[in-house]
């Protein structure tokens, strides 16, 4: 694979583009038998060429953009009544989710006993007023929604993953392999992604070296060269939320290519009573992600996540694929 920084396509005001990896297309196996049913079942799926960040978009340059546009994330606006029918006035003001861990054992059942919305938290204050990103400039932006990500990746001339693409590129060639980097989670005791060490969401070990967002290059790359695929932070894709893949084609010659999973219609969820909330496909795994609850450190691992729901663990890289052939 090589390393690219192509100019074209950046808005006005967007700084020197940095490094894209060309992932070469082909064909391969999708989703997983032996874990969640979300990711079932494995079916066959092509994709095309592109190019990919090589890192999740970072602080920096999430803030070039800002400072560019004057873009104002989800979070920073207070919400619209009329969009959260039966929500309490005293909650629809600007923040965003952030993740405030107990000091002892809870019933994993309950994210509330761990997700906290804070007032004032956002991209430039990811643990609410009084945070800071100071020193982090090369830490992912977090506290996006999809629409924060794919108005970055407008302006940066680019476009955000199918699911498809993301998955193809985090398994770096290893077709089948559990992780990005192959079938050990720690191969000879090395950690090869920030996740959790510990019981969840109390007690966090970091023997990783983190308890929250590491630099996008504090691990090393799989075999296309792309960090940070798995763990630190979860990544949009623009693909809509399906409980499920599509069984696989019947022949050979039928091998979906370049898929568009899932329908808006399908994807709803009831997140404020009265309100219906679309939702994306997100990839990759947190920081969160442990063991003991949450073992979607995997390429074929997928969550859902309402359009309209930022937190401090999720984030996002783009791609660009070039350009459909004259007809």
């Amino acid at each position: 694979m090589r390393t690219m920084t192509a100019g074209t396509g950046r808005r006005p005001g967007a700084p020197a583009e940095p490094p894209m990896i060309l992932i070469a297309g082909g064909t391969f196996r999708m989703g997983s038998n032996d874990h969640y049913a979300e990711e079932r079942p494995v079916h066959r799926v092509s994709v095309d060429s592109f190019l990919m960040d090589e890192t999740p978009v970072t602080n920096a340059q999430f803030r070039a953009f800002v400072e560019a546009t004057g873009y104002l994330t989800l979070a920073e606006i207070a919400p619209d009544i009329r969009d959260y029918p039966g929500a309490r006035p005293e909650m629809l003001k600007a923040g965003s989710l952030v993740f405030s861990p107990p000091d002892h054992p809870v019933w994993l059942d309950d994210h509330l006993q761990w997700w906290e919305f804070r007032f004032r938290a956002n991209w430039r204050r990811p643990y609410g007023p009084g945070s800071t990103i100071k020193g982090m400039d090369d830490h992912p932006v977090v506290h996006v929604a999809y629409a924060d990500a794919e108005a970055y990746a407008l302006w940066a001339g680019k476009a955000l993953p199918t699911e498809a693409e993301w998955e193809y590129a985090a398994r770096g060639g290893l077709d089948g392999a559990e992780f990005a980097w192959g079938d050990a989670l720690t191969p000879g005791g090395r950690h090869m992604a920030n996740t959790w060490q510990g019981a969840f969401p109390f007690e966090n070990l970091a023997e990783d070296g983190f308890t929250r967002t590491s630099p996008v290059k504090a691990f090393p790359p799989n075999g296309y060269g792309l960090h940070d695929m798995i763990g630190n932070v979860w990544e949009w894709t623009c693909d809509w939320w399906s409980t499920r893949h599509p069984e696989d084609a019947p022949k050979a010659c039928c091998v979906p290519r370049n898929p568009r999973g899932g329908d808006v219609e399908a994807s709803y969820a009831a997140v404020q009573a009265g309100a219906r909330i679309p939702q994306k496909v997100l990839k990759g795994g947190s920081h969160l992600c442990a063991p003991n609850y949450c073992r979607r450190y995997r390429p074929a691992a997928r969550h859902a996540e309402p359009v309209d729901t930022s937190t401090s663990h999720v984030g996002f890289r783009c791609v660009r694929r070039p350009p459909a052939p004259d007809r």
